[in-house]
């Protein structure tokens, strides 16, 4: 108990400053390290990504109860969530909101009846990933007034059609920007605005696990949309 007191009264400035750090970080603000290729061309694997964690409200530090709310995800946004399967932290990009009905038949969107604006930038790109460079097929989506390239990888494109689905209320559908190798809605199911973490606002930096991470310059401040 005496080392106890000894350590807050020499160290309760330090120990303050990193409790202040984690609610901040937990409730403000926070950049995220992308893992995987999921969200490809968007965000690559080993980029960092700064996250407003106000955008739609204001949680209880360290828990998913919102004190108050004054926004929710909107068509195009990139979020974090914590997936409904298995709590891990995920970031995929919003594409429906409660009360849309969506579909998807031979990889183009239909949202309400209206199909997504869908053009072919590159036929073949490759890009990088955590198995290393893919090629791909890089389409530009334009929900709205948010335009965002996706990556359709013709070798396992298995997952190009599903049938109208109406999103619940209070719930949005999200996928990955690269939409054949993505865990989102079309596996975990819809997302309850609840469990939102936060919008994430763009690139900060990012360096490259597969040359022992040296820095990807042209990678840093990068905006998620057009």
């Amino acid at each position: 108990m005496n080392y106890l007191k000894t350590m807050w009264r020499d160290q309760k400035s330090f120990l303050l400053f990193l409790g202040l750090m984690f609610v901040f970080r937990s409730a403000v603000a926070d950049w995220n390290y992308v893992p995987s290729s999921s969200m490809n061309p968007t965000l690559v694997q080993g980029d960092r990504v700064v996250v407003n964690k106000l955008a739609y409200s204001l949680r209880l530090p360290f828990s998913l109860h919102h004190l108050v709310r004054w926004d929710a995800p909107h068509r195009g946004d990139v979020i974090t969530f914590d997936s409904p399967k298995d709590d891990v932290n995920l970031i995929k990009r919003v594409i429906a909101v409660g009360g849309d009905v969506i579909e998807i038949h031979d990889n183009t969107l239909t949202i309400n009846g209206k199909v997504v604006d869908r053009t072919l930038v590159a036929p073949s790109r490759l890009i990088p990933s955590e198995m290393g460079l893919l090629d791909a097929e890089i389409w530009h989506e334009q929900l709205g007034t948010i335009g965002f390239d996706t990556a359709r990888l013709a070798a396992q494109n298995r997952y190009r059609d599903f049938e109208a689905v109406r999103v619940p209320d209070g719930h949005v559908l999200v996928l990955g920007d690269s939409r054949d190798n993505s865990n989102d809605s079309r596996f975990i199911g819809f997302i309850a605005v609840g469990r939102v973490t936060g919008r994430a606002q763009r690139v900060v930096m990012s360096h490259d696990p597969q040359t022992l991470f040296l820095p990807r310059s042209g990678r840093w401040w990068l905006p998620l949309s057009s």
